[in-house]
């Protein structure tokens, strides 16, 4: 069993996405860390390795806010290619927006496990990415 956590973060805003590689591996948890600036940077990703399971992320920290393909629309595509992915992959929908109506609307998508206001404090990142690893190991 591979025990490095493939990390995920779909985010356009640059400084976000530094943060939270810092934080990730402030961590000292075992994580490979991906980024993508769009929705459709992660898709196109996932389709050009739909026969590679093993270079999916194991995490996804999406974001809704952003251009190309925003993270709702992001969901709408990988439920589609979902049953064609031969690993669990564990996604959190994070943004700053406290919009009842997008919190309702995550919480809709039964692949999307939580929403997250952002940012994610280091206590909670913590404790996600050493659940999942413990997760793995039962």
């Amino acid at each position: 069993m591979n025990d490095i956590l493939k990390t995920c973060i779909v985010d356009d805003d640059s400084i976000y996405q530094f943060t939270m590689v810092k934080t990730l591996e402030s961590t000292k948890l075992p994580l490979e860390i991906m980024v993508f600036s769009d929705g459709g940077e992660a898709i196109d990703f996932m389709l050009d390795n739909l026969n590679q399971d093993s270079l999916f992320p194991d995490v996804i920290f999406l974001d809704i806010d952003m251009p190309v393909m925003d993270g709702f629309q992001f969901m709408e595509e990988y439920v589609k290619i979902k049953p064609r992915v031969g690993k669990k992959i564990t996604i959190y929908m994070v943004s700053s927006s406290l919009d009842p109506v997008d919190i309702e609307r995550a919480k809709k998508i039964s692949a999307i496990s939580d929403y997250i206001v952002k940012p994610i404090g280091l206590g909670r990142l913590k404790k996600i990415i050493e659940g999942l690893l413990a997760d793995r190991n039962d």
